[in-house]
């Protein structure tokens, strides 16, 4: 078990995936500083709305939760925005579980973090060959950063992945994906998922 920075967002990275991201917070900035001259990591976390603030720990700032399960990610590239914003780009490592999270005298979330366990490469059911048309025609359409991703589109766990990454789909589905390990429960339940909103 290590101990590393976390980063709440409103969203969720999968391992292998990338996550552009824009810093401005000074805690941030301290934290990306840090990563770049150590060759560090930190945690990207999904916000938690729906957590009792009863369930956080004494130190938790009631108004954000965030969820137990988060992806380890490494920054791969940097640059100073024209809005004077550092951005980075972030890849994921692995994913992790989040235990005794608390906020350093800075502001910045901890959390002690240990690797979860990641399921056997699994080849794409032929009933989910739609799913990854539907990727490739997307990671067309994005251009840099995802052109340069090596495409697996006959690997299941990493079509789930990234088109969970990409899709407009609530964030508690999103979060429920990164959770579940079986890559094709994975497939079933985001295809469920882009179904159940395809008819609101």
């Amino acid at each position: 078990m290590s101990t590393l920075p976390l980063f709440p967002l409103n969203t969720v990275l999968f391992p292998e995936g990338l996550l552009p991201l824009r810093i401005f917070e000074t805690r941030y900035l301290d934290m990306v500083r840090r990563c770049l001259r150590d060759d560090g990591r930190f945690v990207v976390v999904a916000i938690d709305a729906q957590q009792d603030a009863a369930d956080q720990p004494a130190e938790t700032d009631p108004a954000v939760g965030f969820h137990e399960v988060g992806t380890e990610a490494a920054i791969v590239d940097w640059d100073q925005r024209p809005d004077g914003l550092l951005g980075i780009l972030v890849k994921g490592e692995g994913r992790r579980m989040i235990r005794n999270a608390r906020r350093a005298d800075d502001g910045l979330w901890l959390g002690d973090v240990e690797p979860l366990q990641e399921y056997p490469e699994v080849s794409l059911p032929v009933d989910y060959a739609s799913l990854a048309d539907l990727l490739e025609r997307l990671l067309d359409q994005l251009g840099t950063p995802w052109s340069h991703l090596e495409r697996r589109f006959d690997d299941s766990t990493w079509v789930a992945a990234r088109l969970t990454e990409l899709l407009p789909i609530d964030l508690p589905i999103k979060q429920q994906l990164l959770e579940a390990d079986d890559p094709i429960e994975r497939l079933e339940r985001l295809r469920a998922a882009m179904l159940a909103a395809s008819k609101s």
